[in-house]
């Protein structure tokens, strides 16, 4: 079994191009990819209570921090059944900011390293 860190290392992470001028951001999909190991990996850790809540704009979502990325599924954890043959799964990473929009993204806010919001808001 390998771990967290050495998973994410050999995952084939490609650019999400269409986002590329917006919020720039990579992503595996777990069965053409065949990342299963992967997606039940960040899932199990996310059960266990290791993720930290923030927001996309109004979408609520559960971010695992590990390095230099932060990682977000596009299904509820909860909802992940990694033995489905049917679904691909997406698994998505982004560098860290380490200022708020790692926590919270407001409007007015590209996603891009060099510009950030004249007034960022406070974690409610």
């Amino acid at each position: 079994m390998s771990t967290l860190t050495e998973l994410i290392a050999r995952a084939p992470w490609r650019e999400a191009v269409t986002y590329r001028d917006t919020w720039p951001h990579e992503y595996v999909l777990t069965r053409k990819d065949d990342q299963r190991e992967l997606l039940e990996a960040v899932r199990d850790r996310l059960r266990a209570g290791e993720g930290v809540a923030g927001s996309f704009f109004r979408m609520n979502n559960t971010y695992l921090f590990i390095g230099e990325y932060k990682y977000w599924l596009m299904t509820h954890y909860d909802d992940i059944d990694p033995c489905d043959d049917e679904s691909d799964y997406v698994l998505n990473r982004a560098r860290l900011y380490r200022d708020r929009r790692d926590f919270i993204i407001q409007p007015g806010d590209s996603g891009k390293p060099e510009v950030y919001p004249g007034n960022p808001p406070r974690p409610t």
